[in-house]
């Protein structure tokens, strides 16, 4: 039995636990709610560094596209994924998000000068630039610095530019670096996205089933406790097992999926383990993280 094939089986308008960022799906725990707040204010306050940083499927990308769907029309927002490469490719990149053509073999000097010339013309039509970079944990120290070399173009009380960067828990510990101390100073709010705790986790499943059309209880409280378990608290290996542990009762013909659907997953080998446990047991607010609150 297909994954779409459950749905008639359970009664859901569509699938609850789908791999893709949706934000129509958005549970907002208070971990979420606390990230995209700080996101909403790097946006609204003109920050010129803003970073969110998470483990792999905790969210990040959700909430940017959460974000992306609130933006005010006085805002021009240019969004990069996966950016890699050295001195002059990230501005090839930036320019490439935010729609703006450059001539074929232009140097760095008429990148930054046509970069600058586009946001000083966004400022005067009375709006201001913002980039977001997702996964930045692929930037490396030299890209970072001159990104916030970027941020110079701001000038007086206003800015013209703000960067907001979202990436896995490396993008924390390289603004950290010595070298990076500059850009670390012009960083005004971070967070760092936490996996679910058990309480949350349970949210989480029944607030996706009952978005789907079900009532919420498809998945019995064993089984969730099963699935916590196994998934660290990650919001996209909680959907990986709820998916196949649906798929597994609707084709044995049960109402309910039972810890036994999900000791069968695990038995036939379809769930990865995630990394250790240790890795979920830092404190999201430590010296770092506070300016987030």
């Amino acid at each position: 039995m297909s994954a779409a094939l459950y749905n008639d089986h359970f009664g859901f308008r569509e699938r609850p636990f789908s791999l893709s960022p949706d934000p129509d799906f958005l549970f907002w725990s208070q971990a979420h709610t606390r990230a995209f707040a700080v996101l909403e204010y790097g946006l609204v306050t003109c920050a010129p560094l803003t970073v969110v940083t998470g483990e792999v499927g905790t969210g990040k990308t959700t909430l940017i596209q959460a974000l992306l769907a609130g933006v005010e029309d006085e805002v021009t927002v240019g969004l990069i994924s996966n950016a890699q490469g050295g001195r002059g490719d990230l501005l090839r990149w930036v320019l490439n998000a935010l729609d703006v053509e450059v001539p074929a073999g232009a140097d760095y000097v008429a990148l930054f000068q046509r970069f600058q010339l586009f946001v000083l013309d966004e400022y005067a039509a009375g709006r201001h630039v913002a980039l977001i970079v997702d996964e930045a944990q692929n930037l490396g120290a030299e890209t970072l610095e001159e990104l916030r070399m970027l941020t110079n173009i701001n000038s007086g009380k206003d800015e013209l530019l703000q960067i907001i960067l979202v990436g896995q828990p490396e993008l924390r510990d390289l603004v950290r670096r010595p070298e990076l101390r500059q850009f670390a100073q012009r960083v005004t709010a971070v967070y760092h996205l936490e996996p679910m705790d058990l309480a949350t986790t349970r949210d989480y499943i029944a607030h996706r089933l009952r978005h789907a059309g079900g009532s919420g209880k498809e998945i019995t409280a064993e089984a969730t406790r099963a699935i916590f378990g196994e998934s660290g608290g990650i919001p996209r290996m909680v959907n990986k097992l709820c998916d196949l542990a649906l798929v597994y009762a609707a084709s044995a013909g049960h109402d309910k999926v039972g810890i036994a659907a999900i000791r069968e997953l695990v038995r036939d080998g379809l769930i990865l383990k995630p990394m250790s446990e240790a890795l979920f047991l830092t404190d999201p607010l430590d010296s770092f993280g506070k300016a987030a609150e």
